[in-house]
């Protein structure tokens, strides 16, 4: 079974949970393109990169999900960060550098957001759909939120839409 990131809920709303995502490394790669190609154009680095595309030509094993965010929230940009969350226990120290000068590694400390599921093909349409629900969900429970918004996505390609299980994922300013 694939592993995930790792997170502790804190507490659960009606639509959506409050998280605390626990520290972890992510290797990432910045895209200019519209969201449905994004994740296409970075995922074969990111992928070469675990699969011993690497200085320490390591094979790391595969997580879920595979993050596509937004820092802001301008949609005429069409600047995107897809990234792969490395194993948990794997420090920035003990990971090795990756071969492609496109792909980063980050250490990431924790982080409080909170989290909402949904099914189905995460398209553009569907995702910002989710994002804007997520966002007035927390807005009548007085959260303050960040400017950026995850789509994380957990299933390949290649399975049915329908089936597909997705979140959104946005940091809460000052860890409320």
């Amino acid at each position: 079974m694939t592993q995930r990131q790792e997170f502790k809920v804190l507490r659960s709303y009606k639509d959506f949970e409050v998280r605390e995502y626990l520290p972890c490394v992510i290797a990432e790669i910045k895209v200019s393109a519209d969201y449905s190609s994004a994740g296409g154009l970075a995922f074969s680095s990111l992928f070469n990169y675990i699969s011993k595309g690497n200085k320490g030509a390591e094979a790391i094993a595969m997580t879920s999900p595979v993050i596509a965010s937004k820092k802001e929230d301008r949609s005429q940009e069409n600047e995107w960060f897809i990234s792969f969350v490395m194993p948990p226990g794997r420090t920035f120290g003990q990971l090795p550098d990756p071969n492609d000068p496109r792909v980063a590694l980050r250490e990431l400390n924790s982080e409080i957001c909170i989290a909402a599921s949904f099914r189905g093909r995460a398209t553009e349409e569907l995702a910002m759909r989710k994002v804007t629900e997520l966002r007035a969900s927390a807005a009548k429970e007085n959260m303050s939120l960040s400017v950026e918004s995850r789509i994380c996505r957990f299933d390949p390609p290649f399975k049915p839409g329908l089936l597909h299980y997705n979140e959104i994922v946005i940091p809460i300013h000052g860890g409320q």
